[in-house]
């Protein structure tokens, strides 16, 4: 009868939970993750597997990769001939594994990340030390299960008499686990285990006087001493590795790197293309040329560089920034007691002796039983050739081989199996020199005998055995350590020298906020006038400054934008430049009223900052400078109490200045007092009191000066004047001031701004509130006294009120020598 079937009601999550948790745990043990014990994946223990048993062996020819490949997904491995395929040409790969387990003929790829040739072009045999990975495995040495479709048996595991999953490492993902294990050297492995098999109380810092660190096949420096410890206790810990380089002279003051050795699994075309990238567009200064010199003597990365390169900085630049130097990441993850499990290098090591003890005891059991099969016919021999007169005579009277074995079992007390052996014995066996042979042979095995019976009875010999195997391969197959370990990792710090050339060009910041870079030929080329900023704006700064150097902008509101030199847009002299829109925290009506450039961030200096409503400070420059987010958002330099308040001038002093402050009001009063008035304060604070201000009355601006100084008034109503600022006498902080205009009695007579002559002024510009400038030349203007109104200069009824009197920026102009 058909059964019916049957639906039953499950619900999703409980069917997807038990799919997955199948899924996941056969990819996990049969996909993904070594055995700690062989250090092998499936697919790899059933390639060397397959290819031991069709004797394709490193003592016999080359045999077709192709045939390989079918041979292991027909018989063992029931998934696509690609993924074989890729395992097996891993396992050849030189800079992959640290003693690779295939030879393989023809291209198995490359370090540029060429892919392999197909597998019907290449050909593939075991390597000499996959010999021992399989040594004694037809001995009874490991569990053996049916494939997948029950035709053949194969191993669990190998008898791998070698340290495997430490010596080639491993790198996997699988679900909810992956495993990175870095290759080590087989001769400290070694020496380890040994040291360990006679101390099985060492503690990890006496294993990590054989196991140094990891040893990668391409070489390079490993740096991070802490880090390998960690990761050797925990299975868990990050190292840095960088490659090794040399550097040599080359005629005219030139330098060429070397570099021989690079870190471990980096694409070698892809390093070179990083560093030729960085060189075309110019991020570093000094690389002249990079060149691919690899040949068959080796790795070879040229790096040819310009005459007094900084070569340490260039270095230590191409270190952070390409894969010259990388970190890696321990996570030593592998299949322990039928489970995956985070290892330290002791549980590591002690798994693989008592894995080597388990093996060395089933080989002994296998010899033993051997010998003593053996022995046991070869006693029946001896006895037989003794008798053999009579032997032959029942045998001869026997009507066939099996009468012949019954009757001389049932005669003369043969067993079985010494009857069989009799009876196959060949004529020419039957003489006094093959007797003294057997009865030697029977001498050895009786040695034998004794020898695996004590070995199986004490397990310090079993120990002695195990030890003697494992000298025998650290001397046949050690080789000397390629990656050298480093303590510490190096704290990598980039010259600007390095990062930035150092070019002279002009730099342009404006009024609205527009700052912009050029050539010194393309200032050339362009009128003084043609600076491509709107007829509205003016320049706060023009300047020939180095792409080296820094540039403060302080704008009204209180904010500082800081911008190297070198990151400002290049662009033509004529051009308008970027604006500072882009930076967060800033208003649109925020103006730039000063900017200042240094060569360095390391001033000592300070900043006299003044706002309208009559605060005042200094701020330290080292409290000012930029943090991580310069490039995306401004600073605060200046905490308003009220939002009406804005900043009206910043300037920048020299430590250990000795001068006065001078500010002056609206309404016209004027106050003067040392600097050691104003207190110095963080970037966060509103400052103390400037000036006693009355009602309405606002602050125009403030001035460091001299006893010599003479300042420059320009009135509201379009008078000017000049007068000495020893007029004003020295009082202090926080007072009303004294008053520096006389007061009209039709209308208010209000100052619009002021300003110190310097020595080298000619002419100084005043700006309306119509946006007009108009040049005032000094030298047309006597010194007033301190209560003149001035005399009339500019028309307000046509011109506007006057807002600010500033100097030209002729004199940077100059400097330039271009004009």
């Amino acid at each position: 009868m058909v059964k019916k079937a049957e639906i039953k009601n499950l619900s999703l999550a409980s069917v997807m939970d038990e799919r997955f948790s199948r899924y996941s745990k056969s990819i996990i043990q049969e996909r993904a993750l070594p055995d700690v014990r062989d250090g092998l994946k499936p697919v790899q223990r059933r390639i060397l597997y397959s290819m031991n048993k069709d004797g394709n062996t490193f003592d016999k020819g080359f045999r077709k990769s192709a045939k390989s490949v079918g041979n292991v997904m027909g018989n063992f491995h029931p998934h696509g001939d690609s993924s074989i395929y890729d395992a097996m040409v891993r396992m050849s790969q030189s800079w992959k594994l640290r003693e690779p387990t295939i030879d393989m003929h023809g291209n198995n790829g490359s370090m540029d990340g060429d892919p392999p040739a197909a597998m019907r072009y290449t050909e593939a045999r075991l390597s000499k030390i996959s010999g021992e990975m399989l040594r004694d495995i037809d001995k009874d040495t490991v569990d053996w299960v049916l494939n997948f479709d029950d035709t053949e048996s194969e191993p669990t595991v190998l008898p791998a008499r070698i340290p495997n999953l430490l010596i080639n490492g491993a790198t996997g993902i699988s679900a909810g686990y992956a495993t990175e294990i870095p290759p080590h050297n087989l001769g400290e492995v070694i020496d380890a285990l040994i040291y360990l098999q006679e101390h099985p109380d060492a503690t990890l810092n006496d294993l990590m006087q054989f196991i140094k660190g990891p040893d990668f096949p391409t070489g390079g420096i490993v740096q991070g001493l802490d880090g390998i410890k960690q990761a050797y206790e925990s299975g868990h810990g990050k190292v840095m590795i960088r490659s090794k380089s040399t550097i040599e002279n080359l005629r005219g003051g030139k330098e060429l790197v070397k570099i021989t050795e690079i870190p471990y699994e980096v694409n070698k075309s892809q390093l070179v293309k990083q560093i030729d990238e960085i060189r075309i567009n110019k991020k570093i200064d000094g690389i002249a040329e990079i060149r691919d010199d690899s040949d068959r003597s080796g790795l070879t990365i040229s790096l040819e560089l310009k005459r007094d390169a900084d070569v340490k900085g260039i270095l230590n630049y191409l270190y952070k920034n390409t894969d010259l130097q990388i970190s890696y990441n321990f996570n030593v993850v592998a299949i322990k007691d039928m489970r995956p499990q985070r290892l330290g290098l002791k549980n590591i090591l002690q798994t693989y002796l008592d894995y080597q003890r388990d093996v060395l005891t089933k080989r002994t059991k296998f010899d033993l039983k051997k010998a003593q099969d053996r022995q046991h016919i070869v006693e029946g021999l001896i006895k037989a050739l003794s008798i053999l007169d009579s032997v032959i005579k029942t045998i001869r009277a026997s009507s066939n081989r099996k009468d012949a074995r019954d009757n001389l079992v049932s005669e003369y007390q043969f067993t079985e199996k010494q009857a069989d052996a009799i009876v196959a014995l060949q004529l020419y066996r039957l003489t006094n020199t093959d007797v003294t042979k057997l009865r030697q042979e029977n001498s050895d095995l009786a040695v034998k005998i004794a020898e695996f019976e004590n070995i199986l009875a004490n397990s310090n010999e079993l120990d002695k055995v195990l030890q003697t195997e494992l000298l025998e391969i650290k001397n046949e197959y050690q080789s000397p350590r390629r990656s050298k370990i480093e303590a510490e990792i190096e704290n990598i710090k980039i010259s600007k020298k390095v990062v930035v050339p150092d070019e002279q060009v002009m730099v342009m910041i404006s009024r609205d906020g527009y700052l912009k870079r050029s050539s010194i030929r393309s200032f050339k080329a362009s009128e003084l006038n043609d600076n491509g900023i709107k007829d509205e704006d003016r320049p706060v700064l023009i300047k020939k400054l180095s792409t080296r150097d820094n540039i403060f902008i302080f704008t009204d509101g209180g904010n500082l934008i800081y911008k190297p030199v070198f990151e400002i847009n290049e662009v033509k002299w004529k051009d308008t430049g970027e604006h500072i829109s882009q930076l967060n925290g800033l208003d649109s009506k925020e103006k730039i009223i000063a900017a200042f450039d240094f060569s360095n961030l390391k001033q000592s200096g300070s900043f006299l900052i003044t706002t309208r409503f009559g605060n005042i400070k200094q701020t330290e420059f080292s409290k000012l400078l930029p943090g991580r987010t310069y490039k995306t958002r401004a600073s605060m330099y200046e905490k308003f109490k009220t939002d009406e308040d804005s900043v009206i001038n910043v300037e920048y002093l020299e430590a250990g200045d000795v001068k006065d402050v001078l500010v002056m009001t609206e309404a016209g009063l004027a106050l003067r007092y040392n600097l050691n008035e104003v207190s110095v304060s963080g970037a966060r604070t509103t400052g103390v009191k400037a000036i006693n201000l009355g009602d309405n009355d606002k602050v125009v601006n403030s001035q460091v000066v001299t006893e010599n100084s003479q300042i420059a008034i320009i009135f509201q109503n379009g008078n000017f004047k000049k007068i000495e600022v020893a007029e004003i006498p020295v009082t202090s902080r926080a007072r009303k001031g004294i008053k520096v205009l006389r007061d009209l009695k039709t209308r208010e007579n209000l100052i619009g701004n002021f300003t110190k002559i310097n020595a080298d002024d000619i002419m100084l510009r005043v700006y309306t509130d119509h946006l007009n400038g108009h040049d005032i030349i000094l030298g047309e203007h006597n010194l007033s006294n301190r209560t003149s109104n001035g005399s009339a200069e500019i028309n307000v009824e046509t011109d506007g009120v006057p807002t600010s009197i500033e100097h030209l920026l002729i004199n940077e102009i100059e400097l330039i020598n271009t004009k």
